[in-house]
């Protein structure tokens, strides 16, 4: 008899002890489920921060007359770009002083993104399918192509003047460098950091042409007019404006404020100060 009861009383144990587990497990359960429901609706998007933050932080160009060029008579940087990235902030923050340019070069730009150091890239930035891998685009903002600056009374008048020899200066990591190796693959490509210092070179003479998108050019020339344009464009470089991947929400924003600006005129009157001439249609 003790020993039934003794039987008894350790079979309601076990059920107790189970009953017990499975109410831990499910409060387990529940508590997970409900810290992932937490954190997903923490998970703020990139323009949520911006937002917060109350500043756009947007990498430019710093050498690069008519786009971004840091202007040494009162330290501010200028340019296309510039306005461009004014209007973004005044449309995402309601104010266009809300807003952090960082320098950026070709090579630098993407990683710089990647790192969280800016949100945007407004700097002459082709759109490639390679670069839709690593990040998102805007609608097109800017239409280009590639051209060739030289100096007055060169020989070289198109990209059919450079073969075997000619030395071709671009900068790192831009398509320009891509585009000349498969236009002139004889030539030698000497490659520099900014635009700058490739100008600077070329006008050393290490070099007997300089080759980038056109609306560059146009600006090397305002500088020196020593140096001049030559031949048509042989690529089409459609500029756009670089998210980092998966920012929708930002992507959405930039181009609903871009569209805004081509409606009401603010674009076309941006392209005309700084371009000197209407945007084509």
């Amino acid at each position: 008899m003790m020993a039934k009861k003794w039987l008894s009383v350790t079979l309601m144990m076990i059920v107790m002890s189970v009953g017990v587990l499975a109410g831990c497990g499910n409060e387990k359960a529940n508590n997970s489920s409900g810290s992932t429901n937490g954190n997903s609706e923490a998970e703020a998007s990139l323009l949520d921060e911006i937002k917060s933050r109350g500043k756009l932080v947007v990498g430019v160009k710093y050498d690069t007359k008519l786009f971004g060029l840091k202007n040494p008579a009162n330290n501010e940087v200028e340019g296309f770009d510039v306005d461009i990235a004014k209007a973004l902030a005044k449309s995402i923050l309601g104010d266009e002083t809300k807003l952090e340019l960082k320098e950026v070069t070709s090579k630098t730009r993407i990683p710089m993104l990647d790192n969280n150091e800016i949100d945007l890239i407004v700097a002459t930035m082709t759109i490639t399918e390679e670069r839709k891998e690593q990040v998102d685009f805007s609608e097109v903002y800017f239409k280009a192509g590639q051209s060739l600056l030289v100096k007055k009374g060169s020989a070289i008048k198109s990209i059919e003047d450079i073969s075997k020899g000619t030395k071709v200066l671009a900068v790192k990591g831009s398509t320009s460098v891509d585009n000349i190796i498969e236009k002139a693959p004889d030539a030698t490509v000497l490659e520099f950091d900014n635009y700058q210092d490739a100008f600077a070179a070329l006008k050393a003479g290490q070099g007997d042409v300089l080759t980038t998108d056109n609306a560059i050019l146009y600006g090397m020339m305002a500088q020196d007019a020593g140096y001049e344009v030559v031949g048509e464009p042989f690529t089409d470089e459609p500029y756009g404006i670089a998210i980092k991947k998966g920012e929708t929400a930002l992507v959405d924003a930039v181009n609903k404020e871009l569209a805004a600006m081509n409606s009401s005129g603010e674009y076309k009157k941006i392209y005309e100060n700084w371009i000197g001439e209407a945007p084509s249609e």
